[in-house]
């Protein structure tokens, strides 16, 4: 798969089904291919794609047959991806992980590479299909295998928003710097992780869910002063997504962030009035409470506690 940043958008063509495997092959990863006998006419196919950071945009069109990622296929490459299809012309089934999704212009659905999956492709069909590399993606293994083949519904809700923007990028990609392009690539990868994540059953209660918010609360206390602390680092050192992060406090009315904050705030007040730190100055007590600056410190200070840092200092 051709991934690099900027890369010139690449067009493959042909009437030949061996070189049409290989141009599949190219810009996704090594598929059985199988054309429908039944339709008369020669073969046709396209591929036109194109990357933005590490993100691969790719119209495919060709006709009617089936596409195989098999067990034996997936087993011979170490490179991993999630793909999302969205269908423009023709129909389409996607089979993986024991769900069938039929597919209608406009609807879209997700699949990953690393695990067998099959696309029965009808008519004279045209298929969108996005593509980042698997780690790129926010999504736990057992929240991805909840999601793979499955209609989304494009016209409501956060699927219509993530059609629209897929559709927009498909239409053509910005002209951005490289930066530019990834950053752009991850909101994109993040909004089609949210679509997905929100099919997973919230997080149970009981014993394992007050256990695991009891890790995550004191982990939060004892790392304050780390200025790198927040939802992601927080996520990867308790071996869950930042979905399951999230949802882990979506009924304490506080965000991560926000709890990560306010403790940085309060235990940065209670030292600040502690008379045995009287000589540290403001700015080492904000550093030492993970406030890489004493300015964006004062600020987030005032607003919480209506007064200045140094209004807490004790009185000599």
């Amino acid at each position: 798969m051709v991934l690099s940043p900027g890369a010139a958008p690449v067009v493959s063509r042909t009437r030949r089904h061996d070189e049409w495997r290989e141009a599949l092959r190219h810009d996704f990863v090594a598929l059985d291919v199988a054309p429908d006998r039944r339709r008369g006419g020669s073969f046709t196919g396209a591929v036109h794609s194109a990357t933005l950071g590490h993100l691969q945009v790719s119209r495919v069109s060709s006709v009617a047959q089936t596409c195989r990622r098999t067990r034996q296929l997936a087993g011979r490459e170490d490179r991993r991806f999630l793909q999302v299809g969205m269908l423009s012309r023709g129909t389409a089934v996607l089979e993986q992980d024991g769900r069938r999704a039929l597919l209608h212009p406009g609807h879209l659905a997700l699949y990953e590479t690393e695990r067998p999956f099959t696309w029965t492709l009808g008519g004279s069909w045209e298929l969108l299909v996005f593509t980042w590399p698997r780690d790129a993606i926010d999504l736990t293994a057992a929240e991805s295998a909840s999601a793979t083949a499955r209609r989304f519904d494009a016209g409501a809700g956060l699927g219509s928003v993530v059609a629209g923007v897929l559709h927009g990028l498909a239409c053509g990609l910005p002209s951005l710097s490289a930066p530019g392009a990834v950053r752009v690539a991850d909101e994109v990868g993040g909004l089609v992780g949210t679509l997905a994540g929100e099919l997973v059953p919230p997080t149970p209660g009981g014993r394992a869910h007050a256990d695991l918010r009891e890790r995550v609360e004191r982990y939060l206390d004892e790392h304050l002063a780390d200025p790198e602390l927040g939802p992601a680092s927080v996520a990867a050192a308790h071996f869950v997504s930042t979905r399951q992060l999230h949802r882990l406090f979506a009924g304490s009315g506080e965000s991560v962030t926000r709890r990560i904050r306010r403790a940085r705030l309060d235990r940065a007040r209670r030292e600040l009035a502690d008379p045995r730190l009287a000589d540290t100055p403001v700015g080492e007590i904000a550093r030492r409470n993970g406030f890489t600056e004493l300015a964006g410190f004062s600020r987030a200070f005032r607003a919480a506690f209506g007064a200045a840092p140094s209004a807490y200092r004790p009185r000599p």
